[in-house]
């Protein structure tokens, strides 16, 4: 099929993720044909460094043949076993087996689902089915930080603190609040970390008096906010989070869906803050996005008790996939390729990125270089000082994308004028080296954009 053909096919047909409908039938689709390593190719033969991992989510980069080979076995063997009627499949047994071997403290249950947003949503489902197991139903309240994401499902959506995800979807829900972000560069308390940490303790107990202490119920939080602009918390601010939830007996779900596998270091993000949630949410590394998959680590404290509740009676929660042997072979696969030296490297690239990056510091739009392992971001102002934001005018979430994509390469380009990083940690030097430049160069063009040069006037 001709690359016009598919061009009108997917104005015709085709309802892209998160986009303007009619700003997509104008600008059209660019079709990405190949892959291999951080490198993509699309449909006109253009070849663009990765910067961003897909959806912050091909970690172990593209074309890994053990990964390709695992997922051809599996389908020639068993392409499909439900976990229904106690039924199972050797892949789904040995992933959830190896996975809760890396996870922190007594996270010794794993129930997997089709990608984040599900995770997200059978967590609020296990969070009541706890309290009601504990005696307390009335514990039905959620809190989550503004700016965070928690995916994009009826649920999810409402516990994410974008505004895109809430307009016009009658989210959020009333049992859903929220509490200021972290957000560091932005923080009405100012840059000290301490006075943050206060401010976020402070702000979590008031909203839990205001709720009432018997109907708060769990708190969610990303170690770093992702879709909210790669926003980094303070030294200490995630385990002061998590030791003022177990004072105010509230549940702590640690979001990772984008932290995790190796994105900012160790295999999960909880590592490194020192903490163990009662659960994690996880997805896209878990597979590196090659097929679809999610997971919800439990704690044994939470598992033993909503067993020993439901005792002979069926826990009323189940997907169709969840478990899916080839997902689950690809996933072994790949937690072959991070044991053996890829988290290593992710580590290694990752120092590289964030000195590379750190290197732009003194061009006249960074106003802040952030970030930590394979995940960064560069927020743009016009004016340092002031910390102002580049102008609605310049429409930096496409213009943005366009001159980085023009340059050869692939960033989230965010609307507030943040540039996001996500690199696979696959990458070789120079290619974190080439994302580097490349930046430079998207600085340099979007500093002579008019909108922009009007504010910096």
């Amino acid at each position: 099929m001709r690359p016009n053909s598919l061009l009108e096919l997917d104005r015709a047909h085709l309802i892209h993720p998160v986009a303007s409908w009619r700003g997509h039938e104008a600008a059209s689709v660019r079709v990405l044909s190949s892959a291999k390593g951080a490198t993509v190719t699309d449909s006109e033969g253009r070849q663009l460094l990765d910067g961003f991992a897909g959806l912050w989510c091909v970690n172990a980069g593209y074309g890994q043949e053990g990964v390709i080979e695992a997922a051809t076995k599996q389908l020639k063997e068993l392409p499909y076993a439900t976990g229904y009627f106690g039924l199972g499949s050797e892949p789904a047994i040995r992933l959830a087996s190896r996975l809760v071997d890396h996870a922190p403290g007594d996270l010794q249950h794993v129930y997997f689902t089709l990608g984040g947003s599900d995770a997200v949503d059978t967590t609020v489902r296990f969070v009541r089915f706890y309290w009601h197991a504990m005696g307390k139903p009335e514990k039905d309240q959620f809190i989550s930080v503004e700016q965070g994401y928690h995916g994009s499902s009826s649920v999810g959506a409402g516990l994410t603190a974008l505004p895109a995800f809430h307009a016009g979807f009658g989210a959020p829900y009333d049992w859903q609040h929220k509490i200021p972000s972290h957000y560091s560069y932005r923080n009405p308390v100012g840059t000290d970390p301490e006075a943050i940490i206060s401010a976020s303790v402070a702000a979590l107990e008031a909203k839990v008096a205001g709720i009432g202490a018997d109907r708060a119920g769990a708190f969610y939080v990303e170690p770093i906010q992702g879709s909210g602009g790669v926003i980094v918390p303070p030294e200490g601010w995630v385990k002061a989070m998590r030791d003022a939830c177990k004072r105010l007996d509230i549940l702590f779900i640690a979001d990772e869906v984008i932290t995790g596998f190796g994105r900012t270091g160790p295999l999960f993000a909880s590592a490194d803050e020192g903490i163990v949630p009662d659960m994690i949410t996880a997805a896209k590394g878990l597979t590196s996005g090659y097929v679809p998959m999610g997971a919800v680590f439990m704690s044994d404290r939470m598992y033993q008790t909503m067993a020993d509740y439901a005792g002979p009676a069926a826990v009323g929660h189940g997907y169709t996939y969840s478990g899916h042997p080839v997902s689950a072979a690809v996933g072994l696969a790949v937690l072959d390729l991070y044991e053996n030296g890829l988290l290593d490297n992710g580590r290694k690239m990752g120092e590289r990125l964030m000195a590379g990056l750190g290197s732009l510091g003194d061009h006249p739009l960074v106003g802040e270089v952030r970030g930590r392992g394979m995940l960064a971001a560069i927020e743009m102002v016009t004016d340092k000082e002031a910390k102002t934001p580049l102008p609605p005018s310049a429409q930096a979430g496409t213009r943005v994308f366009d001159r980085a994509w023009n340059n050869g390469l692939i960033v989230r380009a965010f609307a507030n004028g943040a540039l996001g990083y996500a690199p696979p940690l696959c990458c070789t030097a120079d290619e974190i080296d080439q994302i580097v430049e490349k930046t430079g160069k998207v600085l340099d063009e979007t500093l002579e954009d008019p909108d922009v040069r009007a504010m910096m006037a």
